[in-house]
Parts: C-alpha cells; structure tokens; sequence
C-alpha cells in the first residue's frame, strides 16, 4: 500500500470552484475544503494549488463572461484572488484549520535563490501544519497568465515540496481512449504507468472557465512522474471523494500510480532547478574522456577534459555541455567564462587543468532534462 501519511499536492481548477458563468460557487469550495480537511485529519500534509481568480473576478468586473485581454485578466484576477483567499479561510477556520497564501510566477523559479526561498517557506509552513494555498500571481505576469497554466504550476510545486502524490481535480472524469461526447462507447483508461506521445494524443481543448484542458493535465502528470510524483487527474462530486483518490479508488485516471510500497526517484531539488527553471548562460565542448566521466562513470568534470568554450558566462551560472556536437548535459560552471578560456589557452596553467569545473552534484545529463523539461 502507498504509505499512511503522505504529502499531497491537490490542484483544483476553475470549473471545481467557479460557476458556469463565472463567479465562486460557495457549494463547490465548501466540498472541497471539507474534503481537504478530511485528508488534514488522516494526517496527511497538504499543500493546495487552487485556480479560480479571474473566474471569480471578472463578473464583479463587468464582464459578462472571461475576458480575453491581458489587462482584463490581471484585473479580474487581482478582484478574483482576494475573495477567493476571503472564502477559504472562512471555510478552512471551521475545520481549525489555517492557510497561507503563497503567489508564485515563474521568475520565482527561475531565480535560483527565490526558488530556494520557495521552498523554505513552504517547508516551514507544512511543519507548523498550515495549508500554503498557491496560485500564479496572475496580476503581475508579463506573460499570458501563464505556467502554461496552474497544471504545470501544481506539478513543479510537487516536484519542489518531494510530494508523494498529485492530484489534478477537474470537470471531467480522467481521460478516455476517444472523446466521449462524440463517441458513445468510449472508454475511460483507470490506469497508465506513465504518458507517452500516443497518449498525449487523445486529449482535447481548454475548459470553458479555465486555461487548460486534459492535454495540460497530462503534460502536467508527466513532468510530476519525472520528478518522482505520480499523479491523478479527475472528478470530486463529494467530500468523501479525496480520501478515495488517495485510496485508488477514485473516479479518474492514476498516472504512474501504485498501492505497492515505492522507492520515489525523487529529483534533487538542486538538480530541478538545472533541468527546469535555470537560464543557460554558455556552452563547452568536451573529449571522449570527459563525456565518458560525466555519463558513465557519474564523475565531476575537469578542466581537462575541455575542448572550447562558448558564450559570457559567470562562476555559478548554468551552462550546456557538448560532445561530439551533441548536447549531453548541463550543469553549474565554478568558473567564469573568460577564466576557462584563459587556462585552456595557457600552456603554464597545466597545474590548473584538474580543476572541477562542473561537480557531479550540479550535473544533470542530457536524457533527465529532456524527460522533465517539456514544460
């Protein structure tokens, strides 16, 4: 059996918490959080990604469905999120239960020492047994509002965090092997061990209310089994409902999911921010050696094994590593750019060259980067 007590990450998209037409369903949030409680009381952590601001906002707005501008968004999502944290922690208060309000957007992630931060807060937050209820913070995105959505947000939270589980809450029941409003015998798969392109492939469009669809969903469970998070994704219609999901009985689908007891292959947390978040700064190509060292033998690489050097890249910055004109890794340079250069081209910084350059703790081969880093 999976273990008693785990900690969980649970996502809930709009159409879980909103109405049709926009605006928060007091019923649905209430469900919801008295299913959390319920999992709060089996003594489960619990870590809460929740959707819904600019579903709930946008009518107190003036619109009278979701706007499509920027602006609009931001506007609606900044009126949204304050009466969406207001609900919650009325509804949460009658369990005694405290929350946290935590918004995230990908600067977060990808400014390693924010990240980090990130992850303290959190951690600190789950040890005082406070629910941290995490959203993007929609109001100040450049981008579209976007992780690419709050799938792909829950996901790398759950990576972050070393959860033991994911659970993607929507309007639909998991995913089916056609789609079931056009095909009457569609099926719907309980089960996957993991998502591969020929599944990806049955999956549909955005919901009417929120930005993703079952394809984000899927592309979300997969980046979570690559950093050692199995997941589910579909329907609570009662508050009895997460405790059955936890349980593998839930009415979904289980995305690298099992009851037998499981060794995670947890991805650092140091190691994720390489593959998913960092910038790339630079390149080197490196000998048969070096590449050698790096993907069989699992050693640091030295200056040794370095053939040329490219781009402006500082000590501690990520850079991609090269053999033979393909990439096979990328990892953290302890030397500048302009100082590697200088000793490869220096024939009296010989003594130099059994420097690390790259320490196989802050190392991440090619095929890992590639496995989480569709996001």
């Amino acid at each position: 059996m999976m273990k008693e007590k785990m900690r969980i990450v649970i996502k809930a998209g709009s159409s879980t918490l909103a109405f049709p037409q926009g605006g928060c369903d007091l019923r649905k949030m209430s469900r919801l959080v008295n299913a959390i409680s319920k999992l709060k009381a089996d003594g489960h952590e619990i870590v809460f990604v929740s959707s819904g601001a600019v579903a709930s906002g946008y009518k107190l707005l003036g619109y009278q469905q979701r706007p499509r501008t920027l602006v609009a968004k931001q506007a609606a999502a900044a009126i949204g999120q304050s009466v969406l944290m207001q609900t919650y922690s009325t509804l949460f208060a009658e369990h005694n239960l405290t929350i946290a309000q935590i918004l995230l957007t990908r600067s977060d992630f990808s400014d390693r020492e924010r990240y980090h931060h990130a992850f303290q807060t959190l951690s600190l937050l789950l040890a005082k047994n406070i629910i941290p209820v995490i959203n993007e913070n929609d109001t100040v995105s450049v981008a579209e509002l976007t992780f690419g959505d709050n799938d792909m947000l829950g996901a790398l939270v759950a990576g972050l965090v070393h959860a033991d589980f994911y659970i993607i809450l929507t309007d639909t029941n998991g995913l089916y092997d056609k789609d079931p409003r056009k095909h009457p015998d569609a099926k719907r798969i309980s089960s996957l061990p993991a998502i591969t392109e020929e599944i990806e492939q049955l999956a549909g469009g955005a919901s009417r209310l929120g930005t993703g669809g079952m394809r984000s969903k899927l592309l979300a469970a997969k980046t979570a089994l690559a950093l050692g998070v199995p997941s589910f994704i579909g329907q609570m219609e009662s508050d009895d409902d997460l405790r059955h999901i936890v349980h593998g009985a839930g009415n979904g689908t289980y995305i690298g999911f099992s009851r037998e007891n499981r060794q995670p292959g947890f991805l650092p947390k140091n190691k994720q921010w390489i593959a998913l978040h960092s910038p790339v700064h630079g390149r080197i190509s490196v000998d048969d050696g070096a590449a050698e060292a790096l993907l069989a033998k699992q050693r640091s690489l030295l200056a040794a094994g370095i053939k040329e050097v490219a781009g402006s890249f500082a000590a501690g910055d990520v850079i991609e590593v090269y053999h033979n004109d393909r990439l096979i890794g990328r990892g953290v340079s302890r030397l500048a750019a302009s100082d590697l250069g200088a000793l490869l081209a220096s024939a009296a910084a010989d003594g130099k060259r059994g420097s690390t350059v790259i320490h196989r703790d802050q190392w991440i081969p090619a095929l890992a980067v590639a496995a989480v880093n569709h996001a």
